[in-house]
């Protein structure tokens, strides 16, 4: 009996000390931790202007578990912490991790953000890139086509410039004299046929005139008359027999005027009259209009 009690009163002093001793360096711990709250209170300020959340705090153990006093009676009817202590043990722990979650969903959400408005950025530059291709491919087929626009256009006016060149330059292809008998203006039918043989090659042709001079005796502005009456009648049967257009002839009243004779004098005719035919022709601006 007496080694029992003396077993129990030992067993109740080895658990009771600890608990006493836990109490005084709380006590003793408390004046020091009051004396170095300055040193922290700076950082703190510092690290509160770096970051919005505060880190998580030291446990403070002030006996076997908070709300308990060191008793070996609570010992041995809490031998457990007890709710209240690991919820604030815990609960920290939780708001960061929570925290974190967060942190990581809103950084996933951003990342997909900035990820998407990359690609639409990315598809849109595609899109101008090609759309600026297409207006460069246009661009080009136009320079094309207005180069070879003006390529023509040279060629073109290089052509009226030998056309307008050439204009006055014909030379003669056939001459044909008709001859009248004094006082007529009538042909006959020899002149018929050689106006004919005349004419004919002149079908559908270009680029010709028909000079027709007519000559009579005479003196002055009977003469002339005369010679205008004659060659009037060979181009009335030309344009109707042979529909010559009448911008192709020209006509001219020579009177008794004729060529220089071999002395250089001026001959005239004694009698009757006659019409020359001179046919001319544009051999260069033919060719260039073919």
């Amino acid at each position: 009996m007496k080694n029992r009690i003396f077993l129990t009163l030992l067993l109740s002093t080895a658990f009771a000390l600890p608990g006493f001793a836990q109490t005084n360096s709380t006590v003793s711990a408390q004046p020091a931790a009051t004396g170095d709250q300055t040193a922290p209170a700076a950082s703190a300020s510092q690290s509160a202007s770096t970051s919005a959340r505060e880190p998580i705090p030291a446990p403070t153990s002030t006996n076997f578990w908070d709300g308990d006093d060191p008793n070996l009676v609570n010992l041995v009817t809490h031998p457990f912490a007890n709710k209240k202590y690991v919820q604030r043990q815990v609960g920290p722990i939780r708001d960061r991790i929570n925290e974190l979650d967060q942190l990581t969903s809103d950084n996933s959400r951003t990342i997909k953000d900035v990820d998407t408005r990359a690609q639409q950025g990315i598809q849109l530059a595609s899109e101008k890139v090609s759309l600026a291709d297409q207006h460069a491919t246009e661009a080009g087929s136009k320079a094309q086509m207005a180069q070879t626009s003006a390529t023509q256009v040279s060629t073109r006016v290089a052509t009226a410039e030998q056309m307008v060149g050439n204009l006055d330059q014909y030379k003669g292809e056939a001459q044909t004299e008709i001859r009248f008998r004094a006082g007529q203006s009538v042909l006959s039918k020899t002149a018929k046929d050689a106006l004919d043989q005349m004419a004919a090659p002149l079908k559908d042709q270009r680029s010709y005139i028909i000079e027709v001079r007519g000559f009579a005796a005479g003196r002055g502005q009977a003469a002339i008359a005369s010679s205008r009456k004659m060659a009037d009648s060979v181009v009335r049967y030309l344009v109707l027999n042979h529909e010559i257009p009448v911008y192709r002839v020209y006509v001219m009243s020579m009177g008794n005027a004729a060529p220089a004779g071999a002395d250089g004098t001026m001959a005239n005719h004694s009698s009757g009259g006659r019409v020359e035919i001179n046919v001319m022709k544009n051999d260069l601006v033919g060719s260039v209009q073919h």
